[in-house]
């Protein structure tokens, strides 16, 4: 991916240093609107859509819903809104509770929105490595109804597909199924944060809306792995959404004539869901590379998707953060989650030439460190 030279100045030299490649691997999230993506923008059809007037957004919310197999749709600025909002609707009554991961999104990256504004007690319960949580943990994890005196009241069961945090790790029909089961056994509600749940389906070779058939609803994010530069839709029954058309105004997030961002997201719907298969070849390649260099772990059997963890082995002489400003120096920007661990997520706007240039500065630096030890 090109872009504009990024100056870089080192710290105790007068020297600038200009690098002229950038690499931008943070995340997903980091793309820019193609020129088809602008032009939809400039001549989308607008109305206020908080009057439910915008033909462009009621196109794009009634597509996803169709793709995924529900009733009706809703655009939110953020997959963060689109998260809140559908627990908040499943879980009306303040002090009710949401069984979900441990290691989840909406736990541990949503600043407990549900909790400080919904009122919603969080039952967090260990994501295994695979982002799946066992079922007997589910389900010894639903209160019990006749202790209502002194426990929340259990309504809702959240699952995450792919699962960001175990390395975009992908959850099956058939557990997703299972997890439907044991809510309607019990009169709860599904949700899934599906921030990438387009990349779960191609992983699987599954289509999407067999992969949340089981859900009562879905958050689907369309500024990760398509690239629209805003947004996601939630999907559900049509009284789900009129409920959560309410919730959205409450939280800021009905938008007037938000149809020219609709319409961006549109785009990458239609041109970028094929790319994502390329997406998740490119970061197994690239998992692959950085697995050989000497002074790198990497997992390369759980690179699902288009994400990758890896660790700085012990002895390296060199962190994760000097690893990062390293490689900043010569464009590729990497996001760090510790002092020996990293995060790679792939886009549509990385080549196979980006890969093998991210490949070799990772080698270059690891040389560097041995050079500098004498080894």
């Amino acid at each position: 991916m090109q872009s504009r030279p990024v100056l870089h100045i080192q710290k105790g030299h007068d020297l600038a240093k200009m690098v002229t490649r950038t690499v931008d691997l943070r995340s997903d999230t980091v793309t820019k609107p193609t020129e088809a993506m602008r032009a939809a923008m400039a001549t989308a059809e607008v109305d206020d859509d908080v009057l439910g007037a915008d033909p462009t957004a009621f196109q794009l919310e009634s597509e996803v819903a169709k793709i995924m197999g529900k009733e009706a749709g809703l655009f939110v600025p953020s997959g963060t809104m689109g998260n809140l909002i559908s627990v908040l609707v499943h879980c009306d009554t303040r002090g009710s509770e949401v069984i979900l991961g441990d290691n989840s999104h909406i736990h541990v990256y949503e600043n407990g929105g549900i909790s400080t504004i919904g009122g919603v007690h969080p039952r967090p319960v260990k994501n295994n490595e695979d982002g799946t949580i066992d079922i007997n943990l589910i389900e010894a994890a639903i209160r019990d109804p006749r202790g209502e005196l002194v426990y929340p009241t259990t309504r809702l069961i959240c699952l995450e597909n792919s699962h960001a945090n175990t390395g975009g790790r992908c959850l099956s029909v058939e557990y997703t199924d299972r997890v439907g089961e044991l809510a309607k056994k019990h009169g709860l509600k599904l949700h899934i944060d599906g921030a990438r749940i387009f990349n779960a389906a191609m992983a699987l070779e599954v289509p999407v809306h067999r992969l949340v058939q089981a859900a009562d609803s879905v958050s689907v994010c369309l500024s990760k792995g398509l690239g629209a530069p805003v947004g996601s839709v939630i999907v559900g029954s049509k009284s789900f959404i009129t409920k959560a058309r309410r919730l959205r105004k409450t939280l800021g997030g009905g938008m007037r004539q938000v149809g020219f961002i609709c319409a961006a997201a549109f785009v990458a719907l239609q041109e970028n869901l094929c790319k994502l298969e390329g997406d998740h070849k490119k970061a197994k390649m690239l998992a692959e590379g950085l697995n050989q260099i000497k002074g790198l772990r990497v997992n390369v059997a759980a690179v699902e998707t288009n994400i990758i963890y890896f660790d700085v082995v012990e002895g390296s002489k060199i962190t994760a953060e000097k690893l990062c400003k390293n490689l900043e120096e010569h464009g590729v920007l990497v996001m760090p989650e510790g002092p020996s661990r990293m995060r790679i997520v792939l886009h549509h706007q990385i080549s196979s030439s980006d890969v093998q240039y991210t490949l070799s500065c990772f080698q270059q630096a690891f040389s560097g460190v041995q050079e500098e030890n004498g080894i």
